[in-house]
């Protein structure tokens, strides 16, 4: 059986500088009528760049809804009418300072589906260039080198928390291993 839900009605709740919110009334497939919570998010890219001898590059920063410092590919928002792809080297150069001659496209994926609309596009980036680092006003960050081998092993032992990131290197590292033979 195919399910669907659609909206009736909504009210935003929240403007915001990032999200809205609104509060939605929505009739299920069964006649029902419920009421559903929604984050508008406008979507984002995570990076994850690799170099010829399998390092990867990714940021330390702090974030504030977890109170702590996170491990994670290098990623951002999409501004109004950007693409994903260009979207992706944008915060490859602001945040490592890096360039690529090959730019994978991972696919993409729906973070908190449940009440989110964020799609995260996901990038391989190869090739690698060494420029200056050019983060945006406000954004701290170090960037850490690991072997991606680690990087997986690390998912892998839930030492690393951030969802894209796990996605990320784990389909990098298969990609990799599936070009290499």
């Amino acid at each position: 059986m195919e399910y669907y839900e659609k909206r009736l009605s909504g009210e935003t709740k929240y403007h915001g500088v990032i999200v809205d919110v609104t509060l939605d009334d929505v009739a299920l497939h069964t006649g029902e009528q419920v009421r559903r919570e929604v984050v508008h998010h406008p979507g984002g890219v995570t990076v994850l760049p690799v170099d010829e001898n399998g390092i990867a590059y990714c940021v330390r920063q702090f974030r504030y809804p977890f109170g702590k410092m996170l491990l994670e590919c290098p990623a951002g928002k999409l501004e109004p009418g950007e693409e994903p792809r260009a979207a992706a080297l944008r915060e490859l150069s602001e945040e490592t300072g890096l360039e690529c001659a090959e730019l994978v496209d991972l696919g993409a994926i729906y973070a908190t589906p449940g009440y989110c609309t964020e799609t995260l596009y996901v990038y391989l980036a190869l090739g690698l260039t060494q420029k200056e680092a050019h983060p945006d006003q406000g954004e701290y960050l170090n960037v850490e080198k690991y072997p991606l081998s680690e990087l997986a092993a690390r998912c892998m032992a839930g030492e690393i928390s951030d969802g894209k990131t796990n996605v990320a290197v784990l389909k990098a590292m298969r990609i990799l291993e599936e070009r290499n033979g």
